[in-house]
């Protein structure tokens, strides 16, 4: 099978050198910077590398859903075989005899290793945005550093944005990390906190991110990309704009409950300048093309582990410093970027 690479992604340049690591090693580390390519390139290496043999899959873990969806459609669409490249998300299973790439979340490779401890199914396992440091993430990492030992055959590839390379390639034997460039245009970024940034309250965030795109959209200028923290937030902006902007804008919500036809229409091409108003769906995995602005809260639902009450639950919280950059580096991608900031410079260096 012909594979081929788009040429304009930065990973592409580096194909001889991972696909041939991938050869030598049991594991290798990928820094993949923002819009690098990882995430729709690093299966096809895996089958140009000579993996997915005798009826193994290639698994690629997602932290969300509609990422793993979105990206299955997308290599889909590159190989030019739809069977051969399949989804396994919660209650819905797009697998088949034929499956040799089979992208899913984190949680259901994990689930899997209930019925199969060993994970027979596969030879390449890759876990992307690995920097994210979920439960399901930790946990999976933690296994497979236990599995590798009982299966030899069995290769590891451990992606991300903005991963801590040193700290991963040492818990995994010194693996081989390789860099891979992202972002080719520059992004200026302005801090924008509100008169009350002290307040931790968010119950005006709508007000203030509509305002703030307003602002942008009166004067010329590309496609633009807001984070806000609940789906109840991103309702509430889109309702702002769309009233406030009638049809000079096409204005879209973006979160991870939202049906697949509405999340289709966000990669679509538009005559109107777009309005994209997300949750950290947006943050990772999933490229929106075009974006020129980054409206960024640095807010998100983070979720935490209460070790005495075995609970998880969901606060919204100020995101990380290496979140905050990962946000920024949705813009850039085709041209000069501007990622507008609504807390202080204070505040983004104080964060972890």
């Amino acid at each position: 099978m012909q594979l081929n690479y788009p040429s304009n992604l930065p990973i592409t340049a580096r194909k001889d050198e991972i696909v041939q690591a991938i050869q030598e090693h049991q594991i290798i580390v990928i820094a993949g910077d923002t819009g690098s390519g990882k995430t729709t390139q690093l299966p096809k290496m895996c089958l140009e590398a000579g993996r997915a043999a005798d009826g193994a899959m290639i698994g690629c873990t997602q932290p969300r859903r509609i990422a793993a969806l979105s990206v299955t459609e997308r290599v889909q669409e590159e190989l030019g075989k739809a069977r051969m490249v399949g989804s396994k998300i919660r209650f819905q299973d797009r697998t088949g005899p034929a499956t040799r790439i089979k992208f899913m979340t984190d949680g259901i490779l994990l689930a899997e290793t209930g019925g199969d401890r060993d994970l027979r199914a596969y030879d390449t396992l890759i876990i992307d945005e690995a920097h994210e440091r979920s439960l399901n993430i930790d946990f999976l990492l933690g296994y497979l550093h236990q599995l590798l030992a009982r299966r030899h055959d069995l290769k590891l590839i451990i992606a991300s944005a903005t991963i801590d390379t040193e700290k991963f390639s040492k818990h995994f034997h010194d693996a081989p990390i390789i860099q891979v460039e992202g972002r080719t245009y520059p992004v200026t970024t302005e801090y924008c906190p509100p008169d009350n940034e002290d307040d931790e309250s968010t119950k005006d965030i709508d007000r203030l991110v509509a305002d703030q795109i307003c602002t942008l959209m009166a004067r010329p200028g590309g496609d633009i990309l807001a984070f806000l923290p609940t789906e109840r937030d991103i309702l509430d902006t889109v309702g702002l704009l769309r009233k406030e902007l009638a049809d000079r804008a096409l204005i879209l919500p973006l979160f991870g409950r939202l049906q697949g036809g509405e999340q289709r229409r966000i990669f679509r091409s538009s005559p109107q300048r777009k309005i994209i108003v997300a949750t950290n769906v947006a943050e990772t995995s999933i490229t929106v093309p075009g974006i020129e602005c980054v409206v960024d809260t640095g807010l998100a639902r983070i979720a935490h582990y209460n070790v005495r009450a075995g609970t998880t639950h969901l606060p919204v919280a100020r995101i990380a410093k290496a979140s905050c950059d990962q946000r920024a580096g949705r813009c850039g991608r085709v041209g000069p970027g501007r990622c507008i900031r609504l807390y202080s410079e204070e505040d983004y260096l104080s964060r972890d």
